[in-house]
């Protein structure tokens, strides 16, 4: 869990020294609520636009809330799809001594060798098939304007599914899309699209946002699905290609319900 602060996929892989499989997979699903590094550029932008007097409460108030959003669907699950009593966890320490140098750089190549080939492999794949969208038109011609791209044609369709969360703009669904890639890449595809740079992009969303469709945003991009390179470690780990969409379709359930909750509640307030 609090690797997962940094980021998902060595926390998922770091499950495997559960050695009970229901709590291996029941820390595997509750460990992409965990608010990951590559998530503070979002909150960052979003902060200095709209909330600049209560940054830090805002970016403290996010984490809190995927800690108990990650508790409450933890008490739910141990109820209903993870039922039984949880495994006391034993591990035997060995004696420790302090390490060679050779076997410390052998053994940091072969993590990172691993880590690289496994994440950075989808995460190309994925910028790859992003590129494609954003590039040509459903005539496969090559666009000048976003606009007229793929991805925008998805965006539009799913546009209408944020409505009730405050934000309904293609622009907006679009930068989601490409946040499957990696988080950070939400603020760059708002920058291209909405045409400015990240210096003057808080500028430009205010045409997109107000300070509460904002603080449904963050909320909904806390929650929704982790990067591609995420799910692939949790496909890995839990061995089910099935269990792993329906993981993610249950965090994307989750993260829109708990931006409907924000906007329509604060909007009965403000």
């Amino acid at each position: 869990m609090l690797l997962g602060f940094g980021c998902s996929v060595p926390a998922v892989m770091s499950t495997r020294t559960l050695s009970s499989n229901r709590d291996r997979r029941m820390t595997i699903m509750l460990t992409p609520f965990m608010s990951c590094s590559a998530k503070i550029p979002i909150y960052a932008v979003f902060t200095a636009a709209f909330f600049m007097q209560y940054r830090a409460l805002v970016m403290i108030g996010l984490y809190v809330t995927g800690i108990l959003i990650g508790i409450i669907a933890a008490l739910i699950s141990n109820k209903t799809v993870f039922r039984g009593k949880p495994v006391p966890f034993v591990m035997e320490l060995p004696n420790y001594r302090l390490p060679s140098g050779k076997s410390v750089l052998i053994l940091m190549w072969e993590k990172a060798r691993d880590f690289i080939v496994r994440a950075f492999t989808v995460i190309l794949i994925a910028t790859v098939v992003i590129w494609f969208l954003q590039t040509f038109d459903l005539k496969l011609n090559v666009v000048s304007d976003s606009a007229d791209s793929l991805l925008a044609v998805i965006g539009k369709l799913i546009a209408p599914i944020f409505r009730p969360l405050g934000f309904d703009d293609w622009r907006v669904s679009t930068a989601l899309i490409t946040g499957f890639t990696a988080k950070e890449a939400v603020i760059s595809t708002l920058g291209v699209l909405l045409g400015t740079d990240i210096s003057s992009l808080g500028a430009a969303l205010g045409g997109l946002f107000t300070p509460l469709t904002a603080l449904s945003f963050l909320v909904f991009t806390l929650l929704y699905t982790p990067c591609v390179a995420a799910i692939a470690a949790i496909k890995r780990e839990l061995r089910s290609g099935v269990q792993t969409l329906l993981l993610i379709i249950a965090q994307c359930v989750i993260a829109w319900v708990a931006a409907f909750a924000v906007y329509r509640l604060l909007s009965l307030i403000v």
